[in-house]
């Protein structure tokens, strides 16, 4: 499977215990949706393997897992930092008009007077709505980083196929 087949879905952090369970940092909404995965593929530093989730748990304001195979805190350790990936065939079709993160990630962001902003470097999550965060590339308008907000009043039109996104956004904001 290439690396483009893969979308990260969270990350192992930290050992929890003794019995090899591990912390997981979920990208998803809600977190506990990374747990609709029961095989996972954990890359770090160019390394892939593919794992099988034996029990998963979520515990205060975080989640817990244990990985198949996997009952000692230090093999656990090692474990530490590989990000959390499935394949893209797997993930769920949406609606009509939504989206997911890794969709909109590179696409040019385009102002209602045609002025290239530049493109999607990555999304952030604010609690009140999420963020598209615009970097400069060949061909935008200033050198400007610029954070827009993924809100309907900002974002007009998403075309995938176009690799653009429309935006009713001020140049000098």
């Amino acid at each position: 499977m290439s690396a483009d087949d893969l979308i990260v879905m969270g990350k192992i952090g930290a050992v929890h215990g003794v019995r090899g369970e591990v912390k997981i940092h979920s990208f998803t909404d809600p977190m506990e949706n990374l747990f609709d995965y029961p095989l996972w593929h954990l890359r770090r530093d160019g390394e892939t393997r593919q794992v099988r989730l034996a029990s998963a748990r979520s515990q205060g304001k975080g989640l817990v897992a244990r990985i198949e195979g996997l009952e000692d805190r230090e093999i656990a350790r090692t474990y530490t930092g590989f990000e959390i990936c499935v394949p893209r065939s797997e993930l769920p079709e949406l609606e009509q008009g939504e989206y997911y993160w890794h969709q909109l990630v590179g696409l040019q962001v385009v102002n209602r007077e045609q002025q290239l902003l530049g493109k999607v470097s990555h999304l952030l999550e604010t609690g009140a709505n999420d963020v598209l965060v615009v970097r400069p590339c060949a061909g935008s308008l200033d050198g400007r980083e610029r954070l827009l907000p993924y809100t309907d009043d900002c974002v007009e039109q998403v075309d995938l196929d176009e690799g653009v996104i429309s935006v009713e956004w001020d140049a000098d904001f």
